[in-house]
């Protein structure tokens, strides 16, 4: 038998862990009660093979459970804790960067894309992507190799890491 991985914390802002909650309130309550009505009502019609609203409605309701778990998984493991202001790339850090050799400062928040939904103003990037990755545990004036999509290896000098105040 083969062990799990251990489940990764998830940062989220306080504003979208409040959405995705209510999101997940919402889709455990009045749509999937709305879903369930759907189908019962389809089934009274009689043959379920050729009735459209039938299997229109069990899509749905297989969308909506996906979502719930989905929804259930992350907020379990969401962390809205403010990160200390010590200057490291970590979770739930605005994060200025430039690539070697440029003057133009760059900035993102590093916490789950979910958090871009409700902050258009600042690009986000999870932990796990390319970027958020090669950053994470770098200290502010240090610079660490980021693989590119396109394949080149690139200097990248961290400038700072704050915590994001919404």
């Amino acid at each position: 038998m083969t062990q799990s991985a251990q489940p990764t914390q998830v940062w989220l802002t306080q504003k979208t862990y409040d959405r995705l909650n209510a999101e997940l309130e919402d889709l455990r309550g009045p749509r999937r009660q709305e879903v369930i009505e759907r189908i019962s009502a389809a089934r009274d019609e009689g043959d379920l093979k050729e009735n459209g609203g039938y299997h229109a409605a069990k899509d749905e309701q297989g969308k909506i459970e996906a979502r719930i778990i989905q929804l259930e998984e992350m907020l379990s493991q969401a962390s809205t804790e403010t990160s200390d202001d010590d200057g490291v790339v970590s979770p739930g850090k605005l994060v200025t960067y430039r690539y070697a050799g440029d003057d133009e400062d760059e900035q993102f928040l590093l916490g789950a894309r979910e958090v871009d939904d409700d902050h258009e103003d600042v690009e986000v990037f999870s932990p796990q992507s390319p970027l958020g990755s090669a950053m994470v545990g770098a200290t502010r004036g240090s610079t660490v190799d980021f693989e590119a999509p396109n394949g080149k290896t690139l200097k990248i000098e961290v400038v700072d890491a704050v915590p994001f105040r919404e």
